[in-house]
């Protein structure tokens, strides 16, 4: 496939970009938006964006079919790994999706469109419309393609014009997404722009956050601390950092075929996306107790990742991320030699898989590509002892247990700061409607206005 010179990122590398040329781009940006897209209905754009999203679950999509072909080289993730993830994300692109969405964020589906009221607001004579931002620029991260492709059919929905910065070498996916929009739409196309550079180009970043009217970075915490400053101060910024997560697995569900599928839903949740990304478990929790220790548990994990890794192979790592891996082994293989409260399972002459076993509850960082500890806990009490160090920065929490304990241990997580519960398995498909980082994506894109109808006459 060749794609067309519709966006920067499109130019070949030996193109220079300029800060007139990101300022040109905005400008261009605003105006398109205004003769094609400001008026648009939410309900005609939210067609736009399921037809394309149904054209890219189609095996013989050629967008589809390009981005499998080219993602070893050009994301490092292996096709099949690739074809589930963007199979995950185009599914939740549906009209009931949208409309939970806006319903759940804005109140009512028309909210973009018109003022409207919700049942309360009609009780009190109150109306309201939510508007969005002329034109969003989103800063992106390079290790996963579906934040970046969910901030786009934010924006889309928003009717805002969008600039999409892509980490270097990570445009390829927002690329072929946005030309699928610009396929399927052309005037719907032309509110997008993409370009690709490294980050800390402020030369380039300065126009880019001068012209935007609201900001969304997604990276490290170090990134996001060093453009917060540069953001203007009329501009709202979106920043979403560091996060982590984990997964519980209570003893009641713990029982013969039961334990294997659990182990099961956890390596899913495990190859994933390779790990990558806030959503991948570094640690699974695992209740004792139950019919299956959680020695026995971490056993069955390794069963599951190497019959996924014949199925779904993990593909070539950098020297540098399979070295950490190596040396992680290795120690553990040297703990495990003189200590039975720890054990290491990993996959022969490769770096494809790894689980350990730890009786000690403290929560581990895994060095992530299919890298994961399982710890032995009393309860829920002790798992969140030992996961107390990234207390506030824990994204998911995947749970298994018996159904009627579902609503305590939730509760009990909510409490405790966890922004998202959910199904052990589910861990890395999270419905359109989620509210990323503990807040509304949709929400918080927007700013109100209230009419209150109440008349002066007495």
């Amino acid at each position: 496939m060749n794609l067309p010179n519709y966006f920067l990122a499109d130019l070949p590398p030996e193109a220079a970009l300029t800060p007139a040329l990101i300022d040109e781009a905005c400008q261009t940006l605003r105006r398109n938006r205004e003769c094609y897209l400001a008026h648009r209905s939410t309900q005609s754009l939210v067609q736009v964006l399921c037809r394309v999203a149904r054209d890219w679950l189609e095996p013989s999509d050629p967008f589809r079919q390009f981005a499998l072909e080219q993602s070893p080289a050009a994301t490092g993730f292996p096709r099949a790994t690739l074809a589930r993830g963007l199979d995950a994300f185009f599914k939740s692109l549906t009209p009931e999706h949208f409309h939970a969405l806006l319903e759940q964020d804005l109140g009512h589906v028309r909210r973009l469109d018109e003022l409207t009221s919700a049942a309360p607001e009609r009780a009190a004579r109150r109306a309201a419309l939510a508007t969005a931002p002329e034109l969003l620029a989103h800063i992106t991260a390079g290790n996963l393609p579906s934040p970046a492709l969910a901030a786009i059919v934010l924006g889309v929905l928003t009717r805002s014009a969008q600039f999409v910065k892509c980490a270097r070498g990570a445009s390829l996916l927002p690329r072929l997404f946005a030309h699928s929009l610009y396929q399927a739409e052309p005037k719907l196309g032309a509110c997008l722009e993409l370009a690709e550079w490294a980050g800390g180009r402020q030369d380039l970043e300065a126009p880019l956050f001068a012209a935007a009217d609201c900001i969304t970075a997604t990276g490290t915490d170090a990134t996001l601390a060093a453009i917060r400053p540069r953001v203007p101060a009329a501009a709202r910024f979106l920043a979403y950092g560091h996060r982590v997560s984990f997964a519980y697995v209570a003893a009641a569900g713990l029982a013969g075929r039961q334990a294997r599928q659990i182990a099961a839903q956890a390596a899913a949740d495990v190859a994933a996306w390779n790990q990558q990304g806030c959503l991948s478990p570094h640690v699974i929790y695992v209740e004792l107790g139950g019919g299956v220790a959680p020695e026995g548990f971490a056993a069955l994990l390794a069963e599951e990742l190497e019959r996924l890794e014949q199925a779904e192979p993990r593909g070539e790592l950098p020297v540098a991320a399979a070295a950490a891996i190596t040396s992680r082994r290795g120690f553990y293989e040297i703990r495990a030699a003189h200590s039975p409260d720890t054990r290491l399972w990993c996959s022969r002459g490769s770096t494809a898989w790894t689980v350990v076993y730890e009786a000690d509850p403290r929560f581990q960082l895994s060095c992530l590509n299919r890298f994961v500890y399982v710890k032995a806990v009393k309860d829920l009490s002790e798992t969140l002892q030992g996961a107390d160090p990234v207390r506030g920065r824990v994204s998911t929490v995947g749970l298994a247990a018996p159904a009627a304990g579902m609503p305590a241990l939730a509760a009990a997580l909510a409490r405790w700061g966890a922004a998202r519960v959910c199904a052990l398995g589910r861990m890395q498909q999270p419905p359109l409607a989620w509210r990323h980082d503990g807040r509304p994506a949709l929400g918080d894109l927007v700013t109100w206005t209230d009419w209150e109808q109440e008349s002066l006459e007495t």
